[in-house]
């Protein structure tokens, strides 16, 4: 007998849920029946996201707002605390928030590169800090939506705020291996990392000039957070295929090495 849960009585954090395949996750989710929390970086932005979604026919009680910028780790901690205290029980944890590095290096008010902080930091300390509510459940999944560039970068372990030698690419690129190495981490739900697809979001023109919808990125994501769909802990899916992540990224030591970084980086920033 499976441990799921039914679909419909489920509850769902989407993180960068106002625009692309966030937004259209949300959407898809929202309209299975589930209870899709929406985060966003501010309070106009989600009140709009969510106009939008109850625009396109979604129930207005099936979601709720989480807002904080992943810029201020302080934040992070807050709407987590909050989310905890309203969600007991949490089924599924979409990691999909994400900002492309600028070109010239910039740091977070918490000492942290831009986008390593944007795209992985928030994503580890949010997690850690919903260990309370996805552990509530047996069946609970994170899925953390990174990038099939995560097999062209290296993680500067001396320097991951790349201060000696910045580029945008390599940094934007690390934060990708970040977030595919800490689907790894030992934990008592299913996680696992997701490449999307090359789609016409924000992001796009770090991998080319067109690409899928966000709407179809959208449905790969979506699928992994199916219950009647297997998932194999720690894997990577390319779209909808099982596929082997960049070698340094199935090594547990890199695993453990990872998770020490990050706990040492986002500790700072109480």
């Amino acid at each position: 007998m499976s441990s799921a849960v039914s679909p419909a009585s489920r509850t769902v954090l989407v993180t960068g849920a106002t625009s692309g395949i966030g937004w259209e996750t949300a959407r898809l989710l929202a309209g299975r029946g589930d209870t899709v929390i929406l985060h966003a970086p501010d309070q106009a932005s989600g009140d709009d996201a969510i106009a939008r979604l109850v625009a396109a026919g979604i129930d207005t009680l099936r979601l709720r707002l989480a807002v904080a910028d992943f810029s201020r780790l302080d934040e992070v901690r807050a709407m987590a605390a909050r989310v905890a205290d309203e969600h007991p029980v949490l089924d599924v944890l979409v990691n999909n928030a994400a900002v492309a590095a600028p070109e010239r290096r910039t740091m977070t008010a918490d000492g942290n590169e831009l986008s390593l902080q944007v795209n992985f930091l928030a994503a580890y300390l949010l997690t850690h800090e919903l260990a309370g509510p996805l552990g509530a459940r047996p069946g609970s999944r994170v899925v953390n939506v990174s990038s099939s560039m995560h097999r062209t970068a290296s993680i500067a372990w001396n320097d991951p705020h790349r201060a000696k030698r910045y580029s945008r690419l390599a940094a934007y690129a690390q934060s990708q291996l970040a977030l595919t190495v800490f689907a790894r981490e030992q934990s008592p739900w299913t996680s696992v990392s997701v490449h999307p697809g090359v789609c016409d979001t924000d992001l796009l023109p770090l991998y080319a000039h067109e690409g899928d919808t966000a709407l179809e990125g959208a449905e790969h994501v979506v699928r992994l957070c199916d219950p009647a769909i297997e998932l194999v802990p720690g894997a990577y899916y390319d779209r909808t295929a099982l596929s082997p992540a960049a070698p340094v990224a199935m090594e547990d030591r890199t695993v453990r090495r990872l998770c020490k970084l990050a706990d040492r980086l986002v500790a700072k920033a109480v």
